[in-house]
Order: structure tokens, then C-alpha cells, then sequence
């Protein structure tokens, strides 16, 4: 199944929390799980999630593991000539979501080696890099032999330049998304307008 659900409560919860006890402790697995949602659904959920009295706190916790999330913007274009806007794709490899007693939902995952990310304005294939833990050199630096000193020299550098070249990319990615930006507001006043 996609979605797995356990609510716990009585004296066999407390081994998740004092307040499970008496509250339950809901436990939530979300497994390899795809959706297009439109961006009118989100909106809307609002009234549905406000409500006049304060809930009691359920301690819970919820993983996400391999799950896709597409959103897709229903909206009505303000311009014709404009050609929308781009799904944006969440894609989720593996989170955990923690809500204890204090009612503080507490967000943790699995730290990787690296991460890729498609940008919405790159063509289609491209994907940038984004490096989130520190790389381990590989065993020939490590190695003693006078040979290696002068190679091990250069792969103790390779991670603080590729950390460079990670800023550099990002920087070139926001200055991407601000020319697109601007582009757009001109088009506003002048669609025929071309670069």
C-alpha cells in the first residue's frame, strides 16, 4: 500500500510519549507515492484546516519515503500570449515528520552524499548539483607512498573546489532566474517583445 496508518493510545503508547497515553500516537507511512495536485486544491484546503476551538496534540509521526508531488497552476492567465507557468515537481526521497508533545512538528531526513535538482528554465536533461555533506577522498590520498604525496595534495583540494564551483553555479542559476524574471515583466507590456 501507498499510505500505511497506525493510531496507538492506552498505556502501550507510552513508550512513544507521556501524552500518547492519553491522546493516542498516530504513526503514518507514505510509500512510493505519485500525484498531480492543481494549485487551486492547496488554496482551498484553508477553511477546511481552521477551526474555532485548539485541537489537543496527537504526537505523530510521519515518513515519506520515494513520493512525488506534481503542482500543477490552474489559474487564468492575466496575458494570452503568455505561455504559463511551469509544473513544479516535489520530489521526496526519504523524511521524516515528528510531532512530540510540546505540538512541534520537527522535520528530519536522511543526509546524502548529493542531491540533483532540474531547474525549470534549463533545457530538458540539464541538472544542476548541489553537494550537502562533505565528500570522502578516495584511499589513494590517503596512501603514505612518495608518489601520491603531490596526487593526494591535488584530491584534498578537489572538495573545497568543488564547493566554489557549486557557488558559482548557484550564483549563475539565480542571475538565470532573474534575467527570466525581467523578461517576463517586459512582456507584460510588450508581448511581441524579443531578446
Amino acid at each position: 500500500p501507498e499510505v500505511c496508518l497506525r493510531l496507538e493510545a492506552g498505556p502501550g503508547a507510552a513508550v512513544h510519549s507521556p501524552l500518547a497515553v492519553q491522546n493516542g500516537f498516530l504513526r503514518m507511512l507514505v510509500h512510493s507515492y505519485t500525484a498531480e495536485l492543481f494549485m487551486s486544491f492547496l488554496t482551498n484546503l484553508g477553511p477546511f484546516l481552521e477551526d474555532e476551538i485548539i485541537p489537543e496534540v496527537i504526537p505523530m509521526e510521519i515518513e515519506v519515503v520515494d513520493a512525488k508531488i506534481t503542482l500543477k497552476d490552474d489559474t487564468p492567465r492575466v496575458y494570452p500570449t503568455s505561455p504559463g507557468p511551469v509544473p513544479i515537481t516535489l520530489a521526496v526521497d526519504h523524511v521524516i515528520v515528528k510531532r512530540r508533545d510540546d505540538g512541534v512538528f520537527y522535520l528530519t531526513g536522511q543526509q546524502h552524499q548529493e542531491t540533483w535538482f532540474i531547474l525549470p528554465w534549463h533545457p530538458p536533461g540539464c541538472a544542476e548539483r548541489l553537494i550537502l555533506g562533505e565528500e570522502k577522498a578516495p584511499a589513494e590520498s590517503v596512501s603514505a607512498a612518495p608518489a601520491a604525496g603531490a596526487r593526494g595534495l591535488q584530491l584534498k583540494e578537489m572538495p573545497e573546489l568543488q564547493r566554489e564551483l557549486q557557488t558559482m553555479k548557484i550564483a549563475l542559476a539565480e542571475a538565470n532566474m532573474d534575467k527570466a524574471r525581467l523578461l517576463q515583466e517586459i512582456r507584460k507590456y510588450n508581448p511581441l517583445f524579443q531578446l
